[in-house]
Order: C-alpha cells, then structure tokens, then sequence
C-alpha cells in the first residue's frame, strides 16, 4: 500500500454499543451497505470492529465477536478491492479475520495478549500498534505520565521491536498514539502537536482522533455534532505526517485532504522510510 499520500480509514462498526455509530450496522447486510457507501466516498481501507472498546465499556465474548464480524470480513472480501482491516485485541479473533480474507489486523493492545503475535507472523498481514493506558474499563480514571510523548513513544517503540525479534517485519507496522485511550485532553493535544515525534520513528503513523470526545470537549459538541472538529484534526494530524486517517466521515475527510495536496507542497523531509506498508 502506498503512503506517500495520507489513506482514510473508514470505520465499520458491527457493535450495539460503539460510542458513535453503536447498533447502526449489527445485520450482515447494512454492515455490507455501510461499506459500499464508505468506499464510494473514497475509503482507502475499512475497518471492521465486533468490540466497543469505548471508555466504560463492557468485553464481549470471544463468538459473540467472531459471529458478528466474521460473516461481514467474507462478504467484503468476495466482493470489494480494498484492504479490510480487523480492528480486535483477540489472537482467535485475528486467526479467524485473517483467514476470511482481512489483510490488516489494529490492536488497541498492540499485540500484548498471549498468542497474538503467533497469530498474526506468519500471515504476512499489516499489523497496527495502538497504545492504551489502563483498559476501557478503567482508561480514562485519572491518566497520568511524566512525559505522554516520550512513554507513548517508548512503549510503541518496545511492542514493534518484539514484533520484529517475532518475524514481523518492521515494513508491516503501523504505530497509533491511541488518543483518547488513557489520555486527558493535555495529553492528546500535545501528542497531535508532537506528531512528528512519533513519525520521525519510521514507522507510519495511523491517527484516530473521528468524533472523539477531545473534540467535544474543544467544541461542545455531542458526538453527533463533531464533523468539522473531526476533519479539522484530520487535516492537521495528516500536515504533520499521519498517513492513515481512521474516521467516521470519509467523504469530507477526503475532500479536506484533496483540498491540502492541492495547496500545500509535498515536505519529504519527514517521511523517511515510512511511506509504504506491506499488507496480505
């Protein structure tokens, strides 16, 4: 997949209880008419997710999981020409994504639990290491660092090395700062105006930041109200080098986007050698 250009991530809900669009798409069917709309509007990858991992909320079961996102991967894949990313924690979850044709696994715990390393090595899939403090169960209860930028960095930095010493190869790594996932409005402004930080590692850079409640707390705006804010982070997460956008709206993402290729000229002095990623 080729990053010189910053790819949107479209967001494929198949949850009762995701933050935004929880309950929207539990059918296989709307789940696949939700895609077709996401691919129309210009998604580069879409992300399908069976577990909220909103703040306060509740696991699911391992084939809860399975049974809801698993139907929507096989459809997808028969029948669209993008990457399908599987967004789960779950080594189970990610056997049985990767085998239905998902060419991307995005781990919120970046590949911590048992097995989950040894299920994604050998598959030759693009892998997503998010950071997280604490679980959404806890996240949010009073998150504290010395220095958000340097542990968020140092600790992304650790779970890519032990990925590469497991025969993930460094160029089917992304890495995501995790906003909202442990981090204060302090820390997640800081850490989108030190994006370069975590560009300047070499690895790309996948940010998250559609209708997040940083956002809300910025505007006052509930999460349905949070378009512009949405493409507003958007557009300055991908100026300072973000190469994946995972967002809600993609049709307005990526006309933002078009709007600041057109009008901004290309800075290559921060890509390095992150502008591709290898995936299934």
């Amino acid at each position: 997949m080729d990053l010189s250009s910053p790819r949107v991530m479209g967001i494929l809900n198949v949850t009762p209880d995701s933050f935004s669009d929880g309950g929207s798409y539990l059918q296989t069917d709307l789940a696949f008419a939700q895609a077709n709309k996401l691919i129309e509007e210009g998604a580069d990858i879409l992300d399908v997710g069976g577990e909220s991992t909103r703040p306060n909320a509740q696991p699911v079961s391992l084939q809860e999981e399975v049974d809801r996102v698993i139907p929507v991967i096989e459809s997808l894949v028969s029948k669209v020409n993008i990457p399908i990313s599987i967004d789960t924690y779950k080594p189970a979850v990610m056997r049985a994504a990767i085998a239905a044709g998902a060419s991307i696994v995005n781990d919120v715990k970046a590949l911590q639990e048992a097995g989950a390393i040894e299920a994604v090595a050998g598959a030759e899939v693009g892998v997503c290491l998010m950071h997280m403090q604490g679980g959404p169960q806890n996240m949010q209860d009073d998150p504290h660092y010395d220095d958000v930028v340097k542990n968020v960095v140092t600790f992304l930095l650790e779970r890519a090395a032990i990925c590469e010493q497991e025969g993930i190869q460094k160029n089917r790594l992304l890495i995501d700062p995790g906003f909202g996932f442990g981090k204060t409005r302090a820390h997640n402004i800081t850490l989108i105006q030190q994006l370069n930080t975590l560009v300047m590692t070499g690895y790309p850079v996948l940010v998250g930041l559609s209708r997040k409640s940083v956002l809300g707390e910025m505007t006052g705006n509930d999460i349905d109200a949070r378009l512009y804010a949405s493409v507003s982070a958007a557009v300055v997460s991908a100026i300072n080098g973000a190469k994946i956008l995972r967002v809600h709206d993609v049709k307005a993402t990526v006309e933002a986007l078009k709007v600041v290729a057109a009008i901004l000229p290309k800075d290559d002095s921060v890509i390095g050698a992150n502008n591709s990623l290898v995936v299934k």
